[in-house]
């Protein structure tokens, strides 16, 4: 029967069916391009639309920082960027110590002060350490001065809880680039405020820390609110932060905004980094929620009231410096 079909078709009306047929196939082409032509054009619509979208996501992140002092990819270097703001009246509530209490206020960056190398091997420091426990929240610190350690939702004396074990997780050469390190922050902010040194006392709590995107279990998980570290602390005359990640790489969120009266100015932290500034109101600072990865970092405070001096760290068994 196929074959009969065919041998009708060969009859006289064969060639205008199949200039039909031709005619047909090209109207059904044609369509079939045009409506792919409109698939296309949505889609571009589309992801225009999916891009401005994620753009002002982005920028909203950054909708209240006005000014950024450092980028992680600079390198300041050999002297620290150094801004000068008005002292606060904080430090009239407290003794004064001529030569340590700040009469010259402001905040600084430096890049010269820890390397690089140094900085990642304070980082597998905090790391080794912070395995040890941690906090169930996205925040958790490691103080080897008093030996707390995030633990859940709470906090314990590694030096007693782990005992012996903590000679298998530090080692003397930890503790004295931890000190060298220390001694430097010490002596660049002395240099930089004009300060005598030997007045400048080490502080508590002086700490790691480790601060990722999970969600706060407690308030000790909430790192982002502003604060005044004169004023949560009494002791605290000058504050630095020495940065063991790098902001971008390692992390997203996670800078640190100094909040003035009529605009923000962040500081983005680089492994090996300095910030460091006076304790009082002149610097009203937070830091960002960390969006995404890791960011480690050290808090090293200092003091004008020796009363309120502590020691170097040492692991047990060994002499404090």
């Amino acid at each position: 029967m196929a074959l009969l079909r065919m041998r009708n078709a060969q009859g006289p009306n064969a060639t205008e069916i199949e200039k039909k047929i031709k005619r047909g196939n090209a109207l059904r082409q044609g369509s079939a391009w045009r409506g792919s032509r409109g698939l296309v054009a949505l889609l571009l619509v589309v992801l225009c639309a999916c891009g401005g979208a994620v753009w002002l996501f982005l920028t909203s992140l950054d909708g209240d920082v006005t000014e950024t002092l450092v980028r992680q990819g600079e390198l300041v270097s050999p002297q620290p960027r150094v801004y000068t703001v008005q002292c606060s009246e904080d430090y009239e509530n407290y003794k004064r110590y001529p030569g340590c209490t700040p009469v010259k206020c402001g905040r600084a960056v430096t890049d010269s002060v820890v390397t690089r190398e140094e900085a990642q091997v304070l980082r597998r420091l905090a790391e080794r350490g912070l395995a040890l426990a941690g906090s169930d929240g996205g925040a958790s610190i490691l103080d080897l001065h008093s030996g707390a350690l995030s633990m859940g939702k709470q906090f314990v004396n590694i030096y007693r809880y782990f005992g012996d074990q903590i000679k298998d997780v530090f080692t003397q050469e930890d503790f004295q680039l931890y000190r060298n390190v220390r001694e430097r922050i010490q002596a660049v902010i002395a240099e930089t405020f004009g300060l005598d040194p030997t007045l400048m006392y080490l502080t508590k709590p002086t700490f790691f820390s480790r601060i990722n995107s999970t969600t706060a279990k407690t308030q000790h998980d909430e790192y982002w609110h502003p604060h005044i570290d004169k004023v949560t602390y009494g002791s605290f005359d000058y504050t630095s932060l020495l940065y063991l990640s790098d902001y971008g790489t390692d992390f997203t969120g996670g800078r640190f905004i100094f909040m003035d009266q009529n605009d923000n100015r962040t500081v983005e932290p680089r492994a090996g980094r300095v910030a460091f500034f006076s304790s009082g109101t002149e610097n009203l600072h937070r830091v960002e929620k960390v969006t995404w990865g890791t960011r480690y970092a050290i808090t090293v405070s200092f003091t004008c009231d020796p009363a309120h001096a502590i020691a170097d760290p040492a692991v047990p068994g060994g002499t404090h410096g």
